[in-house]
């Protein structure tokens, strides 16, 4: 049983890539499917479909390369069940100038990075990082 869904798609995506595996497919959830448009338009994924396998929703991935080598490099999980960060618009600032990745947030206004958070100036609860 999964405990985090947010972690367990996230880490599932990283593994993929790590293995080098053009597809992936992975339990459906609306946060799932919200992350995977999210990654798709900043250029980690190529393509998402909504499926049915076995009687149950599923997201088909295709995860993008360069040249044989995988967008995603690592991700890192912010936010845990037991510990939930929650930044505002102003620290994604900072947050962000340390280094190359981008940070997933959940707002309430849906899914989205930390650039589009920042331009809209809302916070929210910051999921994970990837680069």
């Amino acid at each position: 049983m999964v405990n985090h869904t947010v972690s367990d798609f996230v880490t599932r995506i990283k593994n993929a890539s790590k293995a080098r595996r053009r597809e992936l497919v992975a339990p459906y959830t609306r946060i799932s499917r919200d992350i995977a448009k999210v990654l798709a338009k900043e250029g980690f994924l190529e393509d998402i479909k909504e499926q049915e396998a076995e009687g149950r929703k599923v997201l088909s991935l295709k995860i993008k390369y360069n040249n044989r080598i995988p967008v995603i490099t690592d991700t890192k999980i912010i936010s845990k069940p037991s510990y939930r960060v929650y930044s505002g618009s102003s620290n994604l600032i900072q947050t962000q100038k340390k280094g190359m990745f981008t940070i997933i947030l959940s707002t309430s206004k849906g899914i989205m990075t930390g650039d589009e958070a920042q331009k809209n100036k809302i916070g929210g609860e910051v999921l994970f990082r990837i680069w």
